[in-house]
């Protein structure tokens, strides 16, 4: 059998305690962020408080700290196994350590996979009614005026605009150059205003149209001109936590393509990236420390085990978040910054594995 008794018991523990500490946590954050949000609240139609709000910022705030709930999971059963001296009788059977940690490794993978899908596809979408609504009645962390603004939008082609606003969404002086392979000017499109309507699709009024070729220059002017720029408002306005509204494969679109621009205030979004993996090794990585850590029956009982579950399980977050400015600061790649703690964290779990295995 692929699982017998034991397993199963053990896998039902461990997820059943790791679903246990979600909602016990949640539920104490839930309060204290309705304290001091409390103004903002009664401003907000309830509502929208409700599905647009914490619909979204439950499962978002669970995902983000789902390492630490399964450290504390894995910690608080297991403690509970070995003070109740059933993890003993367990070995005495014959069964070797290793076997014993296969329904953890198993209960690990079903919450690093589900960890994954959830901050890859869905949670990013939610993401964007959560925002918007702190943007609106909480505090608004929009940027929704750009001036001077350049940017390479496709090889060869330079925009300009004096000035966007993203409120009406309507940039002013605009001028778009193109170049060809020997970096000569081969047209050029200046007008008043040029308004974004959706995706690469723009309108420009009051324009004009330089085409030089062959030493010779053709002038075209028009009122209004429907043309596909390769390039959106999101491309050079960037938010705080715009990342998070973005799935992992427009994560490694928007990366790729600011990356071929020059754009070099990218490096939330790649920490954003790398960070999604990082966390979900990271369930592997702490369910064997939590585990070597509490499979043993100490005199302090359980309670000493939660304590240094915690501190671990915190210190863990705390170096992670430590590692990010490292990478805002170009002190190190965003990939190196968010694997740094698991790199250290792994050998620490190899360490405590071999000691409590003897």
């Amino acid at each position: 059998m692929l699982f017998n008794r034991l397993d199963k018991y053990i896998i039902k523990k461990f997820l059943g305690t790791y679903i246990f500490a979600i909602v016990l946590l949640l539920a104490i954050i839930v309060m204290f962020d309705i304290n001091e949000k409390l103004d903002a609240f009664s401003k907000a139609p309830l509502k929208a408080t409700v599905f647009d709000y914490y619909l979204n910022f439950l499962p978002y705030f669970a995902n983000q700290f789902s390492p630490l709930f399964v450290f504390i999971a894995v910690i608080f059963f297991t403690s509970k196994l070995a003070d109740n001296s059933e993890i003993i009788a367990m070995l005495s059977t014959g069964m070797s350590y290793r076997r014993f940690m296969r329904p953890y490794l198993v209960s690990a993978t079903v919450i690093a996979v589900a960890t994954f899908i959830l901050a890859a596809y869905i949670i990013p979408p939610a993401n964007i009614k959560r925002i918007d609504y702190t943007n609106t009645y909480v505090k608004n962390k929009r940027i929704d005026y750009g001036a001077n603004i350049m940017m390479m939008v496709a090889p060869g082609e330079i925009a300009y605009m004096s000035r966007y606003d993203n409120i009406t969404k309507t940039g002013s002086k605009f001028s778009l150059e193109k170049f060809d392979e020997n970096k000569r000017l081969v047209s050029r499109l200046t007008s008043q205003s040029i308004k974004w309507d959706t995706l690469y699709n723009w309108q420009v009024r009051d324009y004009v149209i330089r085409d030089i070729t062959d030493n010779r220059e053709n002038i075209r002017k028009g009122q209004s001109l429907d043309t596909v720029i390769p390039f959106e408002p999101r491309d050079f306005l960037i938010s705080e936590n715009d990342q998070e509204q973005l799935t992992t494969p427009e994560l490694d679109e928007y990366i790729r393509r600011q990356t071929e621009r020059g754009v070099g205030n990218i490096q939330d979004f790649e920490i954003e990236k790398y960070r999604r993996y990082a966390m979900t090794a990271a369930a592997f990585i702490l369910t064997v420390i939590g585990m070597s850590l509490s499979s043993r029956k100490v005199k302090g009982g359980i309670g000493l085990n939660i304590g240094i579950g915690l501190v671990l399980s915190f210190s863990y977050i705390l170096f992670m978040t430590i590692t990010q400015t490292f990478a805002r600061s170009g002190a190190t790649s965003p990939m190196v910054a968010m694997w740094i703690p698991n790199i250290i964290y792994s050998v620490i779990a190899v360490i405590l594995y071999r000691t409590a295995s003897r």
